[in-house]
């Protein structure tokens, strides 16, 4: 495993491992044997890095979610897990109701929302103090210098460590950031969207989120992290959920001509290197230019397998310039 740093202060710096593993669905569509046994393989191949949220996966049963944060309470606790292991997770997409949405009933991002949602995952989680705590989606609803006092009051009082953002417009994570910064509250320094090799447009709507632009690292969001080279883009989604292997699974926001052109590189250096295309778009965010940590999903240790060959994959300069110039 390598591994690389998150976080731009001594306080709040972090070393992690430079793959990070999701745990969207554990708990609910993954039960907990197969769970125990990707987590198990994960930590054993130097893993240290862990994403979830306080949402996860209210789909699956119509509830609210909580699912994902629960085992990954009895897991660690059945394996003595400590200060090793860096787990991430998010507020502010709960459904406030079971049977609801995040998209109408959300929980939000009000300094009480926070203080109170934060308190559950430590809960549920079984930590004193949660490592790194994302702003799961916008809340346009609450001024941003509630929600930015609201979770730099968790950070003074140590009960949570970094503070990250995800799935935000980029003027209002730059916002919030500034907002921080004038009053000398610690700010966002992780930032969560999905990025892979493959790009989609941005005037077609994903359906994950009312504005597609928002789910997507576009190049206003890539240009912020050359601009601010202390921040760290933690990429889901980075295989497309299987996309790669089955292009019928490919969303219809990827349906343009530059896919097939970056799909021949690809197919064209995982021949070369004689890796899967999988581990190649891994291998290419890990080596890449600005602070990519690919963020993983496995239902099954062979798919986890795969995922952690690609950190040991090395791409040449001539590869990686041909994997960035395709469209």
């Amino acid at each position: 495993m390598r591994y690389r740093t998150i976080g731009t202060t001594p306080d709040t710096r972090r070393e992690v491992s430079v793959l990070a593993l999701g745990a969207m669905l554990f708990g609910s569509q993954t039960d907990e044997e197969t769970s125990f046994a990707v987590l198990d393989r994960y930590v054993e191949a130097g893993g240290t890095f862990i994403d979830t949220s306080d949402n996860y996966a209210f789909w699956a049963d119509g509830g609210q979610g909580g699912q994902s944060e629960e085992l990954l309470g009895r897991w660690r606790r059945s394996r003595g897990i400590g200060e090793e292991i860096v787990i991430a997770t998010k507020l502010g997409a709960r459904p406030l109701a079971p049977g609801t949405s995040y998209v109408d009933n959300a929980e939000g991002l009000s300094a009480k929302v926070i203080r109170e949602s934060a308190e559950r995952s430590r809960d549920r989680l079984g930590v004193a103090k949660l490592d790194l705590l994302y702003a799961h989606i916008e809340d346009q609803r609450v001024p941003l210098q509630e929600t930015v006092e609201g979770f730099a009051e968790l950070v003074s009082e140590g009960s949570v460590g970094l503070l990250g953002v995800s799935n935000h417009a980029i003027w209002r994570v730059e916002r919030a950031r500034a907002l921080a910064a004038a009053a000398g509250l610690p700010g966002y320094e992780v930032l969560q969207y999905a990025h892979s090799h493959l790009r989609p447009r941005f005037d077609v709507p994903e359906g994950l989120f009312p504005d597609g632009s928002l789910g997507h690292a576009g190049p206003d969001l890539l240009s912020y992290l050359r601009a601010e080279p202390g921040l760290t883009l933690v990429a889901y989604s980075p295989l497309l959920k299987g996309a790669y292997t089955h292009p019928d699974r490919l969303p219809a926001d990827f349906d343009h001509p530059g896919t097939p052109a970056r799909l021949t590189v690809l197919r064209e250096v995982a021949q070369e290197t004689g890796a899967t295309v999988n581990q190649v778009v891994l291998a290419w965010q890990i080596g890449a230019e600005l602070p990519i940590v690919p963020l993983v999903g496995a239902s099954s240790v062979a798919q986890l397998e795969e995922s952690l060959a690609a950190v040991d994959l090395e791409l040449t300069p001539e590869q990686r310039a041909r994997l960035d110039a395709a469209h």
